[in-house]
């Protein structure tokens, strides 16, 4: 798995190749991937896919180039991280990374400027956010990188690499000042939350694919559009990687041809990329294919069902009350649907109620929404992110 070879290894004295890290890293971005690691080492195999329990589409308007973006900020993967699998944030740093920080011999999670990472095919060629993890040792410190993709200057496959201190001091010093080191302690992940779509709002889509074609600069536009489908496409396999893990079977055929439909928007949307860059005439239809892959997912993976939206409502508040989901079930007992009357509920637990749901959600409760009589109730704060946009 690693793109090591055993000369490699051994070359000069540099790092050791050790054992690949195993999660399903085909299916992860670069942020992911090593969240990934952190969350199976502490929760077991595969607890990782739970990173694609909800699948929306909900671009953030102005990324980069003035071009809206799906790409996930390194908030966005730590709160994901925290909801999902697990993973709290205990200390956040920036700046260049200790190779032996003081305490226990616990990894840290480090995102850095992969144009300095000797190990990812980007070094020295492209300046891109990626993660990987720092773990110091007896014998020194070994380096940690699930990240699985094909790339201009080769493949980059997960891998597990030792390292003499002085060796990562003199590659840790190299790193930009805006580096951030992370350490998460791990915590119950709770139960498994069901899978949940929400299906593409139309205008979004269109608004979202007329940025990309109509954007005078088309190397720009189509290199950032080579990353867009990337993830939108991974989100998808990994969406519904997750979706046959619970249901404890193989995807059906609809799936599978609707992720190879997805693989043929990324294939195009590459070339169409090389294209331009060594300019070319532009090839034909790809805002049009996008468009159809982006509609179609309604039709595969279904919308979001009201019961599921509020059974996971419902999950989340019992945990922040720490009380059993089935006691917040209207006519079970005395209970009405009126979370104030109950003792465990209260004004810092309904603030921490309306922030557990913006994260799980990726949501954000416009200001006016947020008074208390739209918050003590499920089925009001379904009716509240049903109609609140993305966070981004």
């Amino acid at each position: 798995m690693t793109t090591l070879t055993s000369q490699d290894a051994a070359h000069a004295g540099g790092p050791r190749a050790l054992e690949a890290p195993r999660v399903r890293a085909a299916l992860l971005d670069c942020l992911q991937a090593n969240l990934a690691v952190l969350a199976d080492r502490h929760h077991g195999p595969d607890t990782h896919l739970r990173l694609g329990a909800v699948l929306r589409f909900a671009p953030a308007p102005h990324g980069p180039g003035g071009l809206p973006t799906v790409e996930p900020t390194v908030e966005d993967q730590l709160a994901a991280a925290g909801e999902l699998l697990g993973l709290a944030v205990r200390e956040r740093a920036t700046g260049r990374p200790d190779a032996a920080p003081d305490g226990p011999a616990e990894p840290s999670y480090v995102v850095a400027d992969a144009f300095h990472l000797p190990w990812v095919p980007y070094h020295g060629h492209k300046h891109v956010e990626h993660s990987f993890l720092l773990e110091p040792g007896a014998d020194g410190v070994t380096v940690t990188d699930a990240y699985h993709n094909d790339t201009t200057w080769g493949p980059a496959r997960p891998l597990h690499l030792s390292y003499r201190r002085d060796q990562l001091d003199a590659l840790l010093a190299a790193l930009p000042e805006d580096t951030v080191t992370v350490r998460l302690a791990a915590r119950p992940p709770g139960p498994a939350p069901a899978p949940v779509h929400t299906p593409a709002d139309e205008a979004v889509v269109d608004a979202y694919l007329r940025a990309y074609a109509d954007h005078e600069d088309r190397v720009l536009a189509l290199e950032r559009f080579t990353l867009e489908t990337w993830l939108l496409a991974r989100a998808r396999h990994l969406h519904a990687a997750y979706a046959a893990h619970l249901a404890g079977g193989a995807q059906d055929e609809a799936v599978r041809a609707h992720l190879a439909r997805w693989d043929g928007v990324v294939e195009h949307t590459y070339l169409a990329y090389r294209r331009v860059a060594r300019g070319r005439a532009e090839p034909a239809g790809l805002f049009e294919r996008a468009g159809e892959a982006l509609r179609g997912d309604a039709a595969v993976f279904g919308g979001q069902r009201p019961q599921a939206l509020e059974d996971e409502v419902r999950a989340v508040v019992a945990e922040v009350l720490h009380v059993s989901a089935d006691t917040l079930v209207v006519g079970t007992g005395d209970f009405d649907g009126d979370l104030s009357r109950l003792a465990e509920f209260g004004s810092m637990r309904m603030v921490e109620v309306v922030e557990r749901l913006e994260q799980r959600f990726a949501v954000e409760f416009a200001p006016e929404d947020l008074v208390p009589e739209n918050l003590h109730r499920v089925d009001d704060l379904c009716a509240l992110i049903r109609r609140s946009p993305s966070a981004h």
